[in-house]
């Protein structure tokens, strides 16, 4: 596997010279400010503002600006010295601690940021630094997907001559103990960041009381600026018994492993814990509207995963859906499902049913509405291309603004948020080509368009695809089969979309994305010499053409 190496510009030298300047100019203005207000001779709000080791009053280098004086007075308009804070984060996962981190240091904003207290499952009251993504996300999930992946391991090992005598026995509890201590460490680890960047970390509920005022815990704070970063919430359909059913947060933190688990969803949530359930051992039914799995990735790639999801033993109900669940007197659950059809469906013997029927940004109680703030019809907040509000002072960046709702996105988010409003750099998200994966067993990665897309928006598109079996899997009873399609516009050779179904498919495509980033074209990529043996090199191998499109229909040689 090759990796791209990271080199250091001499500007990014100076950059960094810069900053480490400013931090020690900020350095002795908090002494001397500390000293002031310990003496007396400052009111407590100063002497909350003055609390900031990284303070710089230095206008940001003309380098980091696009757009020269303008965007420099834009930034030294986001600080105010009659307010407590230059910004207040509200919400301190990825999206949130990253700007908060950036404002602070690279530009000596006073920054303050607060979440609510440490849990593993959300709730009005508990959160945690890390946010959904290092809690009750990306990093617990990955590290289940890891854990069952094992069972499959142990047993195709034996065709590589291992041979593994007695019975395999697995520790549920001490999995869920190891995961636990590693998802508080890494929040623990935020903390760190946020203490190191010097942005003061208050905890507890936050409520906008005003467009420069953030209420917690019966303590007013004013900022010039107030960044909502507080993410999305799981949605669980009205029926009969939903108090019954659990959500995302609750089956990454399973006190028993199930024997059945019941999903009602297609989507990428759904799919990755029906695999994860499944490689531990559990009858996993998913139950979904849809006539396919899957709906926001390319429909031939959906079909060809749930073709190995069948193959697993993982039983798929296509357009039932849940209307009643009961407890039963033996503590197991029972599921009544319909179709369109009114055919009716009933499941019992349930350990858990998991509600994975989508999200929606998490706005209910801020204290928006009051403001004026505009919603959208899911309830996250409306903004421009630079993640600003209607309300001037109010910004939202990550799952709250309803964009892309993924974790490099709210990152990227961010970031240039802190540029723009603190650097006075023209800047604004790019969401083309966000690669998103799906770690199923197999893993569904994709980055650019799918082939209904390509063909609706380009028109004349030609399509390439392979299905191939991993070179591991030869001396195994697996019989798994990945699946490669590259989308190419016929009329500029524009690679517009590249999707794969396999082993650590996500690995594969991250290189794969910088180059569609960079414009590559199908014959840049027959061009690349692949590395040999690997499943990465049959996306540089494909050269017959599956499929056309001219003006948006399929034509035949």
């Amino acid at each position: 596997m090759h990796t791209v190496s990271t080199f250091h510009s001499a500007a990014c030298v100076c950059a960094r010279f810069a900053r480490s300047v400013r931090h020690q100019q900020g350095a002795v203005r908090h002494l001397t400010s500390v000293r002031a207000a310990s003496s007396g001779s400052a009111p407590a709000s100063q002497a909350l503002r003055c609390h900031h080791p990284r303070r710089s009053s230095l206008s940001p280098p003309a380098a980091l600006s696009h757009s020269g004086v303008a965007s420099r007075a834009m930034a030294s308009a986001a600080k105010d010295e009659k307010y407590d804070f230059d910004l207040f984060t509200i919400g301190g996962g990825t999206g949130g601690v990253r700007a908060a981190r950036f404002a602070s240091t690279d530009y000596g904003a006073r920054v303050a940021l607060c979440e609510l207290p440490f849990s593993l499952v959300q709730t009005d009251t508990e959160g945690g630094l890390g946010g959904t993504c290092i809690l009750r996300g990306c990093i617990p999930k990955k590290l289940l997907v890891y854990g069952g992946e094992f069972a499959n391991e142990f047993k195709e090992c034996e065709g590589y001559g291992w041979h593994i005598e007695g019975e395999i026995s697995h520790d549920w509890k001490k999995l869920a103990e190891r995961k636990e201590k590693q998802l508080r460490k890494l929040s623990d680890i935020y903390k760190g960041q946020l203490d190191k960047a010097g942005v003061h970390y208050i905890e507890g509920r936050a409520t906008v009381k005003d467009k420069h005022t953030v209420s917690i815990n019966g303590k007013d704070y004013t900022a010039k600026n107030i960044l909502i970063a507080t993410g999305g919430r799981a949605i669980v359909p009205p029926i009969q018994g939903k108090e019954l059913t659990i959500i995302s947060d609750q089956v990454l933190d399973l006190p028993k492993k199930p024997e059945r688990l019941v999903i009602i969803g297609g989507g990428y949530i759904a799919a990755e814990q029906a695999c994860i359930y499944r490689n531990f051992g559990a009858d996993v039914h998913m139950f979904f509207r849809g006539a396919h799995i899957l709906g926001g990735f390319d429909p031939e790639a959906a079909k060809h995963t749930e073709g190995e999801f069948k193959r697993q033993g993982i039983q798929l109900k296509p357009d039932f859906s849940p209307v009643k669940v009961v407890k039963e007197k033996d503590g197991k659950l029972t599921m009544t499902a319909k179709n369109n059809k009114d055919e009716e469906i009933t499941l019992d013997g349930i350990d858990y049913i998991l509600m994975a029927t989508g999200r929606k940004p998490a706005t209910q109680g801020l204290g928006l509405d009051k403001l004026g703030v505009e919603l959208d019809d899911k309830g996250g907040v409306k903004v421009d291309d630079f993640s600003q509000s209607n309300v001037d002072s109010i910004w939202a960046i990550g799952d709250v603004s309803n964009r892309i709702p993924l974790t490099p996105v709210a990152r990227m988010e961010g970031t240039y948020f802190a540029q723009h409003l603190f650097g006075g750099v023209d800047i604004k998200p790019d969401y083309g080509n966000v690669a998103s994966v799906v770690f199923s067993s197999p893993q569904v990665a994709q980055v650019g368009v799918n082939e209904d897309k390509a063909v609706e928006e380009y028109g004349d598109i030609d399509i390439f695809t392979s299905t191939f079996s991993a070179l591991r899997d030869s001396l195994t009873e697996n019989e798994g089969k990945g699946f490669i399609k590259v989308v190419v516009d016929a009329k500029t050779d524009k690679v517009l979309g590249i999707h794969l179904v396999g082993p650590e498919v996500a690995e594969i495509l991250q290189g794969f994305a910088a180059a569609m980033k960079a414009g590559i074209t199908k014959t840049q990529l027959n061009e690349t010499v692949g590395i040999h043996p690997t499943s990465a090199e049959e996306v540089t191998t494909l050269r017959s053409v599956t499929r056309k499109y001219r003006n948006k229909k399929e034509v035949k040689d």
